[in-house]
């Protein structure tokens, strides 16, 4: 089983496909919307990655959850099942392969702290960055069961990297 994409090179076009989704996401958020932000691996100018553009939308409250689904709907989004109480989670994929995830998640919530933390550790040290791309590129490599697999072979490295493990 395939993961949802293949690992490339880092590519710096990433950026330009983050504001351009943004923009095209944001206006079905106007009320609740506090900030969007760049974050999983394409985030990390220099690292390997999926090239799946992650977005973390914040928002002040979870409103009108249906018309937001009918929202993302217009722009190809699929309502994935939550991550984690208050964690909505959408993906879009074209002719198969995932092209973008957008994470939706209140303020205050521990995993928009998270996720920019990880970001952040990974932007400011190289050698940290090298090892997570080669545990993802070796994670890749094995791969038997799909994108749950990979997932579950980086959470121990996160983890540590967290402070939790």
């Amino acid at each position: 089983m395939a993961l949802t994409s293949t690992i490339s090179h880092y590519d710096h076009n990433w950026p330009a496909l983050f504001s351009a989704e943004r923009a095209r996401i944001e206006p079905g958020f106007l009320a609740e919307l506090v900030t969007t932000h760049h974050v999983g691996s394409t985030a990390v100018p220099g690292l390997a990655a999926k090239p799946e553009i992650d977005l973390l939308i914040e928002v002040s409250e979870h409103i009108d959850e249906p018309q937001r689904i009918e929202f993302m709907a217009t722009l190809g989004y699929v309502r994935g099942s939550n991550l984690s109480e208050g964690h909505h989670f959408y993906r879009r994929d074209v002719d198969g392969v995932r092209t973008h995830k957008v994470h939706v998640c209140i303020s205050g919530h521990a995993q928009i702290a998270r996720m920019l933390r990880f970001r952040d550790l990974l932007r400011s040290d190289p050698e940290l960055r090298q090892r997570y791309q080669a545990l993802k590129l070796a994670l890749e490599a094995g791969n038997r069961d799909g994108i749950g697999e990979y997932l579950a072979g980086k959470a121990p490295f996160i983890d540590a990297v967290m402070g939790h493990g």
